[in-house]
């Protein structure tokens, strides 16, 4: 039997995040692991931060302001949590820091995009899954109700 002792769970900072933190802590908890919270800002600013001479961008700033609420929201039930904010292309960064980490889980949610949107739009997880050898658990998240059905059901 497989028991993980350090889970990488992988945040983009939108409604999506509560699909996979609603599945990791139990998990988490059974397996007595701890949890390594990444977030991989990817705007512009993040992107250049090196050639730009930043230390952080306003994106940045309010990026780990979501990690330490959502690290905190974990630590009090019980989890031993840290968390990773990195800058540049998600797919490579939340590879590499599993790897540095020594994680022998990454946990993630997916949209659920067809063909034509993940060619647009690209999809992390699929490219996560193709780079690395850390196995990976992929949570399709709920879609969210249409502003339309959400003031019918008002």
């Amino acid at each position: 039997m497989t028991v993980y002792r350090k889970i990488l769970i992988a945040l983009e900072n939108s409604a999506h995040d509560a699909t996979i933190l609603g599945h990791i802590p139990p998990l988490a908890k059974l397996c007595g692991a701890s949890i390594v919270l990444v977030h991989v800002a990817d705007g512009w600013a993040a992107r250049n931060i090196k050639q730009l001479d930043l230390r952080e961008s306003e994106e940045m700033r309010s990026d780990l302001a979501y990690l330490e609420r959502m690290a905190a929201q974990l630590a009090e039930q019980g989890l031993s949590v840290d968390a990773v904010l990195a800058g540049g292309d998600p797919a490579q960064e939340i590879m590499a820091i599993a790897v540095r980490e020594q994680c022998d889980l990454i946990a993630m949610a997916t949209h659920g995009h067809r063909f034509l949107q993940d060619v647009l739009r690209g999809s992390v997880a699929s490219e996560v899954r193709h780079l690395t050898t850390v196995p990976v658990l992929l949570v399709r998240s709920k879609p969210s109700p249409k502003p339309e059905e959400t003031a019918r059901g008002s």
